[in-house]
């Protein structure tokens, strides 16, 4: 039995499922987990007792198919490996990359600072 392959058809298949893989990857951005220490942390965060001192505004959502897409729905995960991003929360602003402030609602998550949104790609 002889199989032809069709270079031009297996090369669609590559770029369709590369395609499928960077969409996944982005659609799921906002994964999170809370490190022991700071060196372990791609991001270290402060939360701030005001919304105006925030760069972020995070909303903490249930399910992980709810995570946004760097927007400030935040799902905290269970082990690293299915993290995202990797997050430490120090104790004092000065020692932050990223301030952000917990709000009660989706609709009010989002960034205050964009300039500070390349952290969380």
């Amino acid at each position: 039995m002889l199989i032809n392959f069709d270079s031009k058809n297996i090369m669609k298949q590559i770029l369709f499922f590369s395609f499928s893989f960077f969409i996944l990857f982005q659609s799921q951005s906002q994964k999170m987990y809370s490190v022991d220490y700071s060196s372990q942390a791609d991001v270290k965060v402060f939360v701030v007792d005001y919304e105006s001192q925030a760069d972020l505004k995070v909303y903490k959502v249930d399910y992980s198919s709810q995570a946004g897409k760097n927007d400030g729905n935040w799902y905290f995960v269970d082990y690293s490996s299915q993290a995202d991003k990797k997050i430490f929360f120090v104790d004092y602003s000065s020692q932050a990359d990223l301030k952000i402030y917990f709000v009660d609602y989706k609709s009010q998550a989002g960034w205050k600072n964009s300039s500070k949104k390349q952290l969380m790609y």
